[in-house]
């Protein structure tokens, strides 16, 4: 969420950097002004009525002493307290529909993020190794799933629908060996605590994060009890301090969590959604980290490399781009995106999104810090993926495939997997 008061002293500058991301966000940044000076001239009315009632209170008392009639000045008090009563009931009715406007506006591209209409001017930052050349026609994941009796995507269909999928064998050991390599690389050499979180969560840490209310549609709720099935462990995890003042020598926090993901959006029907690219349910890693405003645009960076180690150890070919202002996320102020290349596909899939959302989700979930001059001041926030295991899953079989059809491992991956080659 934006601070009002940048939106009181610089609507304009605000208006302008919104508009970069295309859309017009003017209509609402008006209506919160609006709002806000109708607020606070009830504010001034009622601070004016409250000084008048005790004004008049101190007439009445002064008045009974001096056995006056005080019936008049009485009434007149009694309006005040209707009206101070009205006011207060207006000012709540404004304060929910001001909250509700300002959930709706997107974070401001950080200055450094460029300037762009679509994905399409995305520029690309770097490049890491080069795409593997075979002696045959490389296989997709889905062919090789079949062949190897690695994937059946069948059950998932017919277990729970479209767009889920059951791993079998050595598939489902290659994706627990996965989730547990990536949680020891980060834990155990990049500094992230471990945790292991709820994979349901209550409506406020959506939208401390940013889903609700704007993605409401693309997530699964359970109305009886009013709790979400997680888009990502960035929910539950980065809600962890909600409401809290943290300590300045804690910070940076940084956390690292396994969790299955759940979301609605599963796009349309292609070749670019076959398989295991685009699912309804998918496990991930997530790195999390809560810094101060100083250090977020560093730390940004190097949770990146964070995620890029991943594939460097694993030998897969991969390409960073950073989301220009029309592409990048509604909560996000500056975005990498880390795009893994899958021979099977011809193409780079996103492995991993690194994002510094500002002080926007801080200021969503109260989550605060106090400087070293004892004044509270927001957090600023970070995820990535560390990474998507769907897609991880995807550019190993597929790069790491063999002419006879069997799937080599990767030397720093066999002692999770307990062996040197699938099939």
């Amino acid at each position: 969420m934006l601070d009002i008061r940048l939106l009181r002293e610089n609507p304009d500058s605000v208006k302008a950097r919104l508009a970069n991301r295309g859309g017009d966000h003017s209509a609402l940044v008006d209506e919160v002004l609006s709002i806000d000076t109708a607020r606070r001239s009830a504010e001034t009315e009622r601070q004016k009525l409250q000084g008048d009632r005790n004004r008049l209170s101190k007439e009445i008392g002064m008045g009974k002493k001096n056995g006056q009639d005080t019936s008049a000045i009485e009434a007149e008090v009694r309006g005040i307290n209707a009206r101070i009563e009205e006011i207060g009931r207006e000012a709540d009715e404004a304060d929910t529909r001001q909250r509700d406007i300002m959930l709706g506006i997107p974070n401001l591209p950080h200055e450094a993020c460029p300037v762009g209409h679509s994905a399409e001017e995305n520029p690309e930052v770097r490049v890491w190794g080069e795409a593997p050349k075979y002696d045959f026609q490389p296989k997709d994941h889905t062919a090789l799933g079949q062949s190897l009796g690695i994937l059946d995507f069948e059950a998932g269909t017919k277990i729970t629908g479209s767009a889920f999928a059951v791993y079998r064998g050595a598939g489902a050991r290659l994706e627990r060996s996965l989730i547990n390599f990536l949680l020891d690389l980060h834990s155990t050499q990049h500094g992230y605590t471990e945790v292991n979180v709820p994979h349901l969560v209550r409506p406020e840490c959506l939208v401390g994060t940013g889903q609700l209310p704007k993605f409401g549609d693309q997530v699964y709720h359970s109305p009886t009890d009013d709790l979400y099935l997680i888009p990502t462990a960035e929910v539950p995890v980065t809600n962890l301090h909600r409401e809290e003042i943290v300590k300045l020598e804690q910070l940076p926090i940084q956390y690292v969590g396994y969790t299955p993901c759940f979301r609605r959006e599963a796009g349309s029907a292609g070749l670019g959604t076959r398989g295991l690219i685009r699912m309804h349910q998918f496990d991930k890693v997530e790195l999390v980290k809560i810094t101060t405003p100083e250090t977020s645009m560093d730390e940004l960076e190097k949770l990146t490399a964070n995620a890029e180690k991943v594939l460097q150890i694993l030998g897969l070919h991969y390409r960073v781009i950073e989301l220009c202002t029309g592409d990048i996320g509604f909560g996000s102020a500056k975005t990498y995106d880390i795009e893994v290349w899958a021979p099977g596909q011809g193409s780079y899939l996103e492995v991993s999104s690194c994002s510094n959302f500002g002080d926007y989700q801080a200021r969503r979930m109260a989550l605060r810090y106090k400087d070293e001059d004892g004044k509270n001041r927001f957090c600023h926030t970070l995820n990535g993926s560390g990474t998507a295991l769907a897609r991880l899953f995807v550019a190993l079989v597929e790069t790491y495939q063999q002419a006879d059809g069997t799937i080599a491992i990767p030397e720093p991956l066999r002692p999770y997997f307990g062996s040197a080659q699938i099939g």
